[in-house]
């Protein structure tokens, strides 16, 4: 039996802010006191003035591929689906259940939420995806259950990062602040991060290694790689999501751990990333580099082999101290 669905209702209870915010809708300049412009989420243009939002009247229109509307035209351009479905996909993600706010301006900080041009950080989400933790994928990717779990990562089924592998990211107080998309059929592009997401200012599982209460960590370059290191019993892992190591995730590693064991992939880009970080990080910390054998990488490593390398024997011989 169809779900009943009223869109008078789903119109009434949701507010274009609410929407503009679970999408993950940023870097949206204020051009009046409840209008708002930027790129266009829904076709994702160059033209940095073509979607224009008015928070007041709950309409939006795109100047550049012609979408406009209300919410639910929104989300159904956003998904590409109907409008049932959209009404449908707004009540599944709880934004019916909320109260919509009196018809009143904006208050400032209502504004700064969508405004991102002067944050500084990333803001935490105000919503939580339903994830798919015994997907398939996950068991390719070598990734059990209990760390995905642990990981909070699964398939998900819409919105922005539909039919893909969602990854919970969270800052250095354990926030959550953004979701990563991994694709599982070959799109592109192969990780989504939402607009205005500044990966250089967190690292990807540190606030859990902070907790694990050791002062070495162990640095990789993706979530793969730091989950398979995490599951073959080492939880002092992060990732840079990335071969780059930037001032606010140095910063991170000095504040947190006396010691960095840098477990990077054994590519060309990898290996200079590697010599790169580690002369950064050797002037204030211990620093430590397991080289991996040419086009190896954490991620496609056993268990076992990753236990040998960070704590048998060959680590004596792979491990140069810087």
């Amino acid at each position: 039996m169809a779900s009943w669905v009223s869109f008078a209702e789903v119109k009434s209870r949701v507010t274009l802010g609410q929407v503009l915010r679970a999408y993950q809708v940023e870097g949206l300049r204020r051009s009046g006191q409840h209008q708002y412009r930027g790129r266009c989420p829904i076709h994702q243009g160059e033209g940095r003035e073509a979607f224009h939002a008015n928070l007041a009247r709950n309409v939006f229109h795109c100047f550049a591929c012609g979408a406009g509307g209300n919410v639910l035209d929104f989300v159904a351009a956003v998904e590409r689906c109907s409008i049932r479905e959209a009404a449908l996909r707004l009540q599944e993600n709880g934004l019916c259940a909320q109260q919509r706010p009196p018809a009143r301006p904006p208050s400032r900080s209502a504004e700064a939420q969508l405004v991102t041009k002067k944050r500084e950080v990333n803001a935490p989400l105000s919503f939580t995806l339903a994830l798919d933790g015994n997907h398939p994928y996950l068991a390719q990717r070598g990734i059990d259950r209990a760390t995905a779990d642990h990981f909070g990562v699964g398939f998900c089924g819409g919105g922005l990062m539909s039919r893909r592998v969602a990854i919970p990211i969270h800052d250095d107080e354990g926030r959550l602040v953004a979701y990563c998309g991994r694709a599982i059929d070959g799109s592109a592009p192969r990780y989504r991060f939402p607009a205005g997401f500044q990966k250089s200012r967190v690292l990807f599982n540190y606030h859990r290694a902070l907790a694990s209460g050791s002062g070495e960590v162990i640095v990789v370059e993706g979530f793969f790689d730091c989950m398979r290191v995490h599951q073959a019993g080492f939880s002092c892992v992060a990732a840079l999501m990335g071969v780059q190591l930037s001032e606010v995730q140095k910063e991170l590693l000095v504040r947190g751990f006396f010691r960095v064991v840098l477990l990077l992939d054994g590519d060309d880009a990898g290996r200079e990333a590697s010599g790169r970080i580690a002369r950064a990080l050797s002037p204030v910390r211990a620093v430590s580099q397991v080289f991996l054998d040419p086009g190896v990488q954490p991620d496609q490593m056993s268990v076992q082999q990753i236990r040998q390398l960070l704590a048998g024997e060959e680590r004596r011989f792979r491990i140069g101290e810087t």
